[in-house]
């Protein structure tokens, strides 16, 4: 009876040599971006407890309702869930540890997210995201200094066609006025509401506001607007905002339809947007949550974060162009015999002491079959070490792009290699 070929989970996918070295470079690049900010780095579990993102997220979400996975641990009975954004879990670890006792925080994390939606291009179930969270900073600077970054980060990775939306969520009293009055003007039209908003009418009207259906858009747009609702430090905040952004030529829309569904969001939301990428467009999204502290537990504090979908980004990358940088090798070492096995196991070695990247030949094989590997590497160099060679205590030391093969003894190989690779 022949067994049946195991297959990845749906919408959770391997990441291939060959993909993953652009992975690897672009993760380089994000981490010398977000140092050249200041902001640190902290890791956090894959795994939380399901009260985290119920109370951080709201149980009345698509994502609570809808799309966390959730199980109860069989050993103790805990309600756990994979974690389906990361800001509730970075909030969750600095106020564990206490890390806003003596001064503000910038840090940032990246790693998987877990959320059982339907796959698409760059949106899977298990999905890569780089979060940024600055918390303790309470003016429009940080905001700015966020969407500044970003903007930096769209020219290191070569991405074009993006832009910026931009919107301001005020303070809780002029949000619960506009939702009061969002859900009278709602119930004044429920024949045509559809049945999400229908369902959220109650419990998160703005979300409303974010609907994508065709035939709700005539009412949205009569909707009341969250801008008339505004309190003067609201407004100032979100005017010092747009004019260091002008400073700095950064180029933004603002879009009023462009919400937070939950309550601890406020003043400030922007997202970068695209084209390319069908209906789901949005690449980076963020916003000031200055309610989100106090809300799962700690004194209340100011706070801005933003989190991108590395697979949305790195499908950009490749659609312009860029391709996978392979990974270099130095020196391919050939070899054949007992003793000159021995010998090229430790001149590798040896090499790599010196930092050099060194591919020893594993498996046999003729010299000719061996040089043809040594070809197809890469490398700057192959040295060829057989009988007579280990017997002697050296190595042939052959240049791959032309070059006269030399034999020198062990103690100057190091030495001459690094002469002909610079």
């Amino acid at each position: 009876m022949s067994k049946e070929t195991l297959q990845a989970v749906k919408g959770m996918n391997d990441i291939l040599p060959e993909e993953a070295e652009l992975w690897l470079w672009f993760e380089e690049v994000v981490r010398d971006w977000l140092h050249g900010y200041g902001y640190r780095n902290i890791r956090m579990p894959l795994v939380e407890p399901t009260a985290l993102f119920k109370r951080a997220i709201g149980e009345v979400t698509d994502i609570v309702e809808k799309e966390m996975y959730s199980f109860e641990d069989a050993l103790n009975g805990d309600h756990l869930t994979l974690r389906p954004e990361g800001t509730a879990s970075c909030v969750r670890a600095v106020l564990q540890h206490n890390l806003l006792y003596n001064a503000p925080q910038r840090l940032y994390y990246s790693g998987q997210m877990f959320r059982h939606e339907r796959p698409q291009k760059g949106r899977y179930r298990q999905f890569h995201q780089v979060g940024v969270e600055a918390l303790g900073f309470g003016g429009p600077d940080i905001d700015a200094e966020q969407i500044i970054m970003c903007a930096r980060l769209w020219r290191k990775l070569g991405i074009r066609d993006v832009s910026l939306q931009l919107n301001t969520l005020g303070d809780s009293a002029s949000r619960q006025r506009h939702r009061d009055k969002l859900i009278a003007y709602f119930e004044q039209h429920m024949e045509l509401l559809d049945a999400d908003a229908t369902r959220r009418l109650h419990s998160n009207p703005l979300r409303i506001l974010d609907s994508k259906n065709p035939a709700m858009q005539d009412i949205i747009a009569g909707a009341p607007k969250l801008m008339d609702e505004l309190e003067d430090d609201a407004i100032r905040h979100f005017e010092e905002l747009q004019a260091i952004l002008k400073r700095h030529d950064i180029a933004f829309e603002i879009n009023p339809r462009l919400v937070r569904g939950l309550d601890y969001y406020n003043r400030t939301v922007f997202e970068w947007v695209t084209t390319r990428l069908g209906a789901q467009g949005t690449i980076c999204a963020g916003g000031r949550y200055d309610g989100l502290i106090e809300q799962i537990g700690g004194k209340p504090a100011p706070a801005m974060g933003f989190a991108m979908g590395v697979e949305r980004l790195l499908a950009l990358v490749q659609e312009d162009g860029m391709i996978a940088p392979k990974p270099e090798v130095d020196v391919y070492v050939v070899h054949q015999g007992e003793q000159a096995a021995k010998l090229a196991s430790l001149v590798a070695e040896q090499l790599r002491d010196d930092k050099l990247r060194v591919l020893l030949h594993c498996g046999g094989g003729s010299f000719k079959s061996q040089m043809k590997k040594a070809d197809g590497s890469g490398a700057s160099i192959a040295l060829v070490i057989g009988d007579d060679e280990a017997q002697a205590n050296e190595v042939s030391v052959k240049p791959m792009q032309g070059g006269e093969q030399v034999r020198v003894s062990v103690q100057n190989l190091v030495a001459t290699v690094n002469q002909i690779i610079k």
